[in-house]
This record gives structure tokens, sequence and C-alpha cells, in this order.
């Protein structure tokens, strides 16, 4: 669990990031979507709040041209989510479900030097 967002629950806040890469997860319908990937999540006054974080690719995000190691700012609010398999199969033997703690709706999202 991320603790120190756990912490701010509910917040919108400024963070800073750096950019790491670009992935893709299975959307509604089996159709593929863009990821991104940013690591070392610092709040405005450059304390990590988190390690890593994924975010949906949004036109946001798509129209900063980003290239592994950018730095960049966005404002987000901290939200509570669930995590961990909920199917019924009995034969998947994954980590139960848990609560965890993301950044949400993204917005302000700019270059910035890191």
């Amino acid at each position: 669990m991320r603790k120190k967002l756990a912490k701010r629950d509910g917040e919108r806040a400024t963070f800073r990031a750096t950019f790491e890469r670009f992935g893709k997860k299975s959307g509604w319908m089996g159709h593929e979507e863009k990821t991104v990937l940013l690591k070392d999540i610092c709040d405005a006054s450059g304390a990590i709040v988190c390690d890593h974080l994924w975010f949906n690719f949004t036109k946001a995000f798509a129209l900063l041209n980003l290239q592994p190691g950018d730095g960049m700012q966005f404002d987000a609010r901290v939200k509570k989510y669930v995590k961990g398999y909920f199917g019924r199969r009995d034969d998947v033997f994954d980590k139960p479900a848990e609560v965890d703690y993301k950044l949400s709706h993204p917005t302000k999202v700019m270059k910035v030097a890191r």
C-alpha cells in the first residue's frame, strides 16, 4: 500500500514525476489501451509520495511528446481503489483483494526540468 498517499486521501494537489515508458493494457472488449508509467512521484515540497504509478494515455499526455527521462508536473486527486483478482476461477492463485491508493484525473499536465 502507498502509505504516504493514504495520508492524503481525497486531497487534490500538484505533483512532479519522471516519465519512464509507455505500456499497454486490455481495455473494454479486449481492445488494447496505451498507458504511461511515471516514476519518483513527488509532492510540491519535493517529498516522494510513491515510487511509480500507471496512467491512461490521455490527450494531455499525447500533446507532450514524451521521451524517457522527461520531467513533468500535473495536478491530481488522491483516490482509494481495490486491487486484486475478483474472478471465480479456483486455479488462479493471485493476491487477495486489498485497498491501495492512486492519483486520479490528472490535469494541467506539462513538461518541466527535472
